[in-house]
């Protein structure tokens, strides 16, 4: 794979779009902060995530500008088109991103060093400054374009061990927004490199850690991250919808991709798969062609969908001049959508109201009905909601509140609960008795100073029927943590190392 980066593609955009000379700082703000800066910004010490004021103190002359996705796509179209011409199998990741798989240009370019010199050279050409990344996975060639690197066949994982473990984020595209929770939890328990978390066992990580860590994981060994599902669909999921009258202006183009993007929706929650790589082409009334395939780490939901339709469209219908290869030669007459890699469902964890699609007031009342109906069906303590509440262990730190009633936690939860469990929290929690016993086979018990009463070698329990034990290799505690409900003495928690 070989990708193409380019830095700081907001405030490239924005300068463009504005007509701003190459030595003028410019940052991009989105929520008062700067999401991103040009060249000429960073050297006068603008970083981003700065305050509107504190980077406006360190660079009094540079220019802001808001945050605008459609710009960024926009004027995004014109790097793909003089890529799409050199190489047609281009998959956009994002404005600013792209890759393309370089075996057969490789061939036909005479090697991966020169193809990619060829691409950076024919995006300067529309005034725009790329870097290359070449690695086996398309991970690791997003990571080297950053370095302009050029993996040898077969040395992704080599790369990537020496690699900071803040790079599994460093590029939200293919990334789970919940990756920044796992990449700090990570650091905090000392694994502050990309090999460190990859010679971890994939056991440990799927049984500690969420989903998105096993995806991660997977990156993290130059596995590939999501393998194309292969599953036949009872149904045609392409979308045709042919435009009459043909389309010329952009917000039309716009009001269609919304309405096309929400029956692909519906289509695709018919099946209960989403869509994860999508090919929308446009077809003129001549027969001139425009096709992209676009790239998410995420299911598209009917919003991104929508919003790479108009990005695609509205580049193309405004770039160039008028009679240039990069315009269409007539009204558009076809818009195709066609899903090329789609995810089953339980691979994805939707949200009750919505299947997974922005939430609906109608769903939600339909949803609502239809648990009150349960309700009256089963009693009223029969449906009751989760709600966060305070506590030291996993099994307190939710309350659950009957359908209809107030939703009061029954402990506060921003309280301090000194003593509570840190993250990660426990994958299992046994509703059964626990005992820990010593060499003699007696009893350990917590004395009233918060102390064990003899040292533990031996945790036995019974689960399924049946009695289980096993001996202690390790243990660390007790930590008190309150008096039992019962006032049956001093409640405790240790940490035991068992004996497979």
């Amino acid at each position: 794979m070989l990708a193409l980066w380019c830095p700081d593609w907001p405030a490239t955009a924005a300068a463009i779009a504005d007509d701003l000379p190459p030595q003028q700082p410019i940052a991009v703000l989105g929520a008062n902060r700067v999401i991103a800066c040009s060249a000429p910004a960073r050297s006068a010490g603008v970083r981003r995530g700065m305050r509107k004021r504190q980077a406006q103190s360190a660079c009094p002359e540079m220019t802001v500008v808001p945050t605008d996705e459609n710009r960024d796509g926009r004027i995004f179209e014109p790097v793909v088109s003089v890529v799409a011409g050199l190489v047609p199998a281009v998959e956009v990741l994002r404005p600013g991103l792209l890759v393309v798989p370089s075996t057969n240009a490789t061939r036909y370019f005479g090697g991966e060093e020169v193809l990619a010199e060829k691409l950076i050279d024919a995006v300067a050409a529309v005034g725009v400054e790329a870097q290359a990344g070449v690695a086996d996975e398309l991970f690791t060639a997003v990571i080297a374009a950053r370095q302009g690197d050029h993996v040898a066949p077969g040395g992704d994982a080599a790369f990537l061990a020496g690699r900071p473990i803040t790079d599994l984020v460093v590029e939200p595209s293919l990334s789970d927004p919940s990756r920044t929770d796992l990449v700090d939890l990570l650091r905090r328990l000392g694994i502050t490199t990309i090999g460190a978390f990859a010679a971890m066992s994939i056991r440990d990580v799927a049984s500690r850690f969420s989903a998105d860590a096993v995806v991660a994981h997977r990156l993290a060994n130059a596995t590939p991250g999501r393998p194309p599902s292969g599953r036949v669909h009872p149904i045609d999921l392409v979308i045709e919808h042919v435009c009459d009258p043909p389309i010329e202006r952009v917000d039309v183009a716009a009001f269609l991709g919304r309405r096309l993007a929400d029956e692909l929706a519906r289509r695709l929650a018919s099946v209960s798969v989403a869509c994860t790589r999508l090919t929308v082409e446009a077809v003129t009334e001549r027969g001139q062609r425009h096709a992209r395939t676009w790239r998410c780490a995420q299911p598209l939901t009917p919003e991104a969908t929508a919003d790479r339709i108009r990005w695609q469209l509205e580049g193309w219908l405004t770039g160039g001049r008028a009679g240039s290869p990069e315009r269409p030669d007539s009204p558009i007459g076809l818009l195709r959508l066609e899903p090329i890699e789609v995810v089953a469902a339980g691979a994805l964890q939707y949200v009750l109201s919505g299947n997974g699609l922005p939430e609906d007031p109608e769903v939600d009342e339909r949803v609502r009905r239809s648990l009150v109906r349960v309700q009256g069906l089963l009693g009223g303590d029969a449906v009751q909601l989760p709600i966060p509440s305070g506590g030291r262990g996993p099994g307190d730190r939710i309350t659950m509140v009957a359908l209809g009633d107030e939703r009061i936690p029954e402990r506060e939860p921003d309280a301090p609960w000194p003593g509570r469990i840190p993250q990660p929290t426990p994958t299992v929690l046994l509703d059964t008795p626990i005992r820990v016993l010593d060499l003699a086979g007696h009893a350990v018990e917590v004395t009233g100073r918060g102390m064990f009463s003899a040292e533990p070698t031996t945790v036995r329990t019974d689960r399924d029927g049946r009695e289980r034990s096993w001996e202690l290799q390790w243990w660390a505690g007790p930590w008190p943590a309150g008096i039992s409900g019962d006032d049956q003495g001093i409640v405790a928690r240790a940490q035991v190392l068992l004996d497979d």
